[in-house]
């Protein structure tokens, strides 16, 4: 994967991910349950919610995040 790759405005795909790294940790924690994602559909959808200013699907962004959830 390039995360240099050029979105968005100065965004790389390394950026996008960066941002959520945080937002990815905490997604579905409920005190110290952790509730993870249930499809590939909703992390596609949760990429796009959540990544700053750009609300398109990045392909790297979503790939990255789907191995790293392991569905």
């Amino acid at each position: 994967m390039n995360r240099n790759k050029h979105i968005w405005e100065g965004w790389t795909v390394g950026d996008f991910i960066d941002h959520l790294e945080m937002a990815y940790k905490y997604h579905g924690k409920v005190g110290q349950l952790e509730i993870p994602f249930k499809s590939k559909d909703e992390i596609k959808k949760w990429c796009k919610s959540e990544q700053p200013y750009y609300k398109k699907h990045i392909p790297e962004v979503y790939e990255y995040f789907l191995k790293k959830s392991r569905l």
